[in-house]
C-alpha cells in the first residue's frame, strides 16, 4: 500500500463527525499534489471517483469501512452479518476488473438489509422461524450494485419480517446514532444506523409501509422509496402485494440519485440539473384525528417549503385526501404478515406479537375485505390532488421514534399503538405504489434525534422529487454524521 493510499484510508476510517468535518475533503500530500483538487472520502460519489483515478484501492475503503463497523457498531446494533473476509476478497476482485474507472459505485462500501438475498448467506428477515440455508444467488438488486463495484460489507438488522417501525428482537435493539435512548426505526433500522453513523456511506433498504423513510427520519439521512416498477422489487410473497419497493439511504442526494440509477439500471437518474418551477403542496395536518404530530416535525415540513419557495417554486398550503387510506392500510398490514407467514418453514419459531398478528391477517385474507377498489378510491383522489401540484411535502413523522427497547417482548396492542403514533404520513405512498423521499431537517429540541421532511410526488416523478431535495440540500445543509 503505498503512503498516499494510506493516508486517505486512514482518512475514512477516522471521518470526524462534526458537521465542519463530516463534510470535509481530504488531500494527499501537499507537497507532491499541490494543484490536486480535494478527494471527499465520506459519501459514495466520493470514494468511487477517488478510486476511480487511483486515490486509493477499493482493499483500502472496504477495509476503511469495516474499522468503522468494529468500533461503532457496538453500541448501536446496525448489522446483523458483517462479512468481513468476503468484502475482502470482493474489493481485491473489484480492483482487478479492467472497467474499474468505469464503474458508478467503484469499490464503495456498502450495506444491505436482511431480508433480500446475499449469495452465500442465510437470509433471515430478522425471525428465526425461516430457512437456514445460504441463499444460492443474489437478488436483483444486489448483483446491480455489485456490478457497478460495491461491495457488500454486511447484512443490517430488520425485525420480524419487517412487520414493525422499530427494529429489535432477541439479543439486539438496534439504536438511533444520534441519540442510543432512541429507537433506530424501522423496518430498515439497522441500515439507517450504519448510514447515519458514518460506517457505510450508503446503504439498501426496502419500504413497504415507510420502512426507508422512517429509519432515514431517525438517523439523519436521506431516504428514498422509488415509485412501482423502477426497481426490481421481489420482496417477500408478491412484494407485499406491490406495496413494498427497494430503495435507498444515504447521507447526501447526490448520493441517493446515484444509487437508484443504479437500482434502476438509469443513468440518467443521477442527473441533479436544477428542475423548472415546480407547484408544491405544503400538508403538515394528520392524516386522521386520531394523530398527534409534534410541532417539530411540523416545523421540519415548514422549513424544507420555505428552503423550496426561496428556491422559486410555488408553494400553497394544501391538505391531502387521506380519506379510507387507514383502513386500506390496516387491512394490508395484517394480511400481506399472513401471507408472508405462510410461506416459512417454521412458524412455531415466530415472535409471540407477529403470531398474534399473522392470526388477525388470517382472519382478514378470509373475510374478503381485502379488496381492490379501496385502494383505486384513494388513488382517484390523489390524481386529483396532482393534478394542481407537482409534489407534495408532509412531516416524514409525527413524534420522534420510540424508545429503544425489547419491543418484541411487549404486547401486540403496544407494537401497534407505538408504530401508528409515530409513523402515520409515511404509508399512503406504499398504498398506491408512488415515489417518496425523506430528508433531513434538523434536530428535535428534547429528544436530539433528528425531524425531517417527505417530499412525495406522481408515478414517475423521482428525478423531480430529487431535484427538489437537491435544491432543499444545498440552502439547508445538514450534519451528515451523528456524532
Amino acid at each position: 500500500m503505498h503512503d498516499e493510499g494510506t493516508a486517505l484510508a486512514a482518512e475514512i476510517a477516522t471521518a470526524a463527525t462534526t458537521e465542519e468535518v463530516a463534510v470535509a475533503h481530504t488531500t494527499a500530500d501537499s507537497d507532491t499534489h499541490s494543484d490536486s483538487p480535494p478527494v471527499d472520502l465520506t459519501t459514495a460519489t466520493g470514494i468511487a471517483a477517488a478510486v476511480q483515478n487511483g486515490s486509493i484501492s477499493p482493499e483500502e475503503a472496504v477495509g476503511a469501512a469495516l474499522d468503522r463497523i468494529r468500533a461503532r457498531d457496538r453500541k448501536l446494533n446496525a448489522f446483523s452479518l458483517v462479512r468481513e473476509e468476503a468484502a475482502r476478497a470482493e474489493a481485491r476482485m473489484v480492483a482487478e476488473r479492467a472497467d474499474l474507472d468505469m464503474l458508478p459505485l467503484a469499490g464503495v462500501p456498502i450495506a444491505v438489509k436482511n431480508n433480500i438475498d446475499v449469495a452465500g448467506e442465510v437470509t433471515r428477515g430478522g425471525s428465526l422461524s425461516g430457512s437456514d440455508v445460504p441463499a444460492r444467488d443474489d437478488h436483483p438488486v444486489v448483483r446491480r450494485l455489485r456490478a457497478a463495484g460495491a461491495v457488500v460489507v454486511g447484512l443490517t438488522t430488520v425485525p420480524e419480517f419487517g412487520l414493525w417501525g422499530v427494529t429489535d428482537g432477541p439479543g439486539s435493539i438496534t439504536r438511533s446514532p444520534w441519540n442510543t435512548r432512541y429507537s433506530a426505526g424501522g423496518s430498515s433500522g439497522g441500515s439507517g444506523a450504519a448510514v447515519g453513523s458514518g460506517m457505510v456511506p450508503i446503504a439498501h433498504g426496502n419500504d413497504g409501509l415507510g420502512s426507508v423513510r422512517i429509519p432515514a427520519a431517525c438517523s439523519g439521512v436521506v431516504g428514498l422509496k422509488p415509485g412501482r416498477g423502477l426497481v426490481p422489487a421481489e420482496v417477500g410473497l408478491d412484494s407485499w402485494g406491490g406495496m413494498t419497493e427497494n430503495g435507498v439511504l444515504a447521507t447526501t442526494v447526490a448520493d441517493t440519485a446515484l444509487m437508484l440509477s443504479v437500482l434502476a439500471d438509469r443513468p440518467d437518474l443521477a442527473d441533479l440539473e436544477t428542475p423548472q418551477t415546480l407547484r408544491i403542496g405544503l400538508a403538515t395536518g394528520a392524516p386522521t384525528p386520531l394523530t398527534y404530530v409534534d410541532l417539530a416535525w411540523t416545523a421540519a415540513a415548514d422549513k424544507a417549503a420555505a428552503s423550496a419557495s426561496r428556491a422559486g417554486h410555488i408553494v400553497g398550503v394544501a391538505e391531502l385526501p387521506y380519506q379510507g387510506a387507514t383502513f386500506a392500510l390496516l387491512l394490508r398490514w395484517l394480511g400481506n404478515a399472513a401471507r408472508e407467514a405462510a410461506t416459512v418453514p417454521h412458524p412455531d419459531r415466530l415472535q409471540r406479537r407477529t403470531r398474534i398478528h399473522v392470526a388477525l391477517g388470517k382472519a382478514v385474507l378470509k373475510s374478503g375485505l381485502l379488496r381492490p377498489s379501496q385502494v383505486d378510491r384513494v388513488e382517484a383522489r390523489l390524481l386529483d390532488y396532482f393534478e394542481r401540484y407537482d409534489v407534495v411535502i408532509t412531516p416524514t413523522l409525527a413524534t420522534p421514534a420510540p424508545r429503544a427497547r425489547r419491543w418484541h417482548s411487549r404486547p401486540w396492542l403496544a407494537n401497534v399503538l407505538a408504530n401508528v403514533k409515530f409513523s402515520p404520513f409515511t404509508p399512503l405512498w406504499n398504498l398506491v405504489g408512488w415515489p417518496a423521499l425523506s430528508i433531513p431537517m434538523g434536530l428535535h429540541p428534547r429528544s436530539g434525534t433528528p425531524v425531517a421532511a417527505q417530499i412525495a410526488g406522481p408515478p414517475g416523478s423521482e428525478s423531480t422529487i430529487l431535484r427538489l431535495a437537491a435544491q432543499i440540500e444545498a440552502t439547508h445543509p445538514w450534519q451528515r454524521v451523528a456524532p
